[in-house]
């Protein structure tokens, strides 16, 4: 493993009780930051925090309630880095199938979180003239999947967000990047069918999933004062799935 210099940094994780997030938390601890868990599952993220040591704490943060990230940042202090990684997939139907509930909670918990995340720690990334922000995408995003529009849309519009962030943060010393992956074997397979997970391996050339352990190299990467020219940018890692 290589090694990322991320001494002294203090980074924000959602959904960092386990799959991705997990997997990031615990390169980041590696690399010497600190590290918070938002999650959602209060008792899920203090297992987590307290498997990864004394360099991470966890927070349960309900991530679609504006109040309840706003007094989570407040509380954090000086982030340096936020991972706006949490996600739900919604389950799998065709479009007009789809209940509007599910659709609205899906763009709530995938693009409505991540911005108000935003909106809470940027000012203080500004005001310290330095920050990194990873939004976990998806491939689904660049090519939308069948059976899951209300994901992929959310993922789509998170890539958007992504973009744009960076274009009003160049010069600041605020990078903001996304990473669009393939599907990785977590707990987040649950909430699919089976029909569903055949189709997405199907679809990567190199036949298997994703490595959480794998994107948390991508993103610490990002997170990194050697991650220095890029910004609204969206960084693939998909198995070779992405032709584009």
């Amino acid at each position: 493993m290589n090694k990322i210099d991320l001494d002294g940094r203090l980074a924000v994780v959602t959904g960092g009780a386990q799959g991705i997030g997990l997997a990031v938390a615990q390169r980041f601890v590696e690399s010497g930051a600190r590290v918070i868990l938002w999650d959602r599952d209060g008792a899920a993220a203090e297992r987590a925090a307290a498997s990864l040591g004394a360099a991470a704490s966890a927070r349960q943060v309900e991530l679609a309630v504006d109040t309840e990230i706003e007094a989570a940042a407040a509380e954090a202090g000086p982030v340096d880095i936020l991972v706006n990684n949490a996600g739900i997939t919604g389950g799998n139907a065709k479009t007009w199938e789809l209940d509007p509930a599910v659709w609205r909670q899906v763009i709530e918990v995938n693009l409505n979180a991540p911005y108000i995340a935003c909106r809470a720690l940027v000012p203080g990334m500004i005001e310290r003239g330095y920050g990194r922000i990873v939004n976990v995408a998806s491939i689904a995003a660049k090519e939308g999947n069948p059976n899951a529009a209300h994901y992929s849309a959310s993922k789509a519009g998170l890539i958007a967000l992504t973009k744009s962030l960076g274009k009003e943060l160049a010069g600041t010393g605020i990078l903001v990047n996304a990473i669009t992956p393939a599907a990785a074997r977590t707990p987040i397979f649950d909430q699919m069918t089976q029909e569903h997970i055949d189709y997405m391996l199907a679809k990567i050339p190199m036949n298997r999933f994703l490595e959480p352990a794998e994107a948390a190299s991508l993103v610490a990467w990002l997170s990194s004062e050697d991650c220095a020219f890029s910004t609204g940018a969206v960084f693939d890692i998909s198995g070779g799935r992405a032709t584009y």
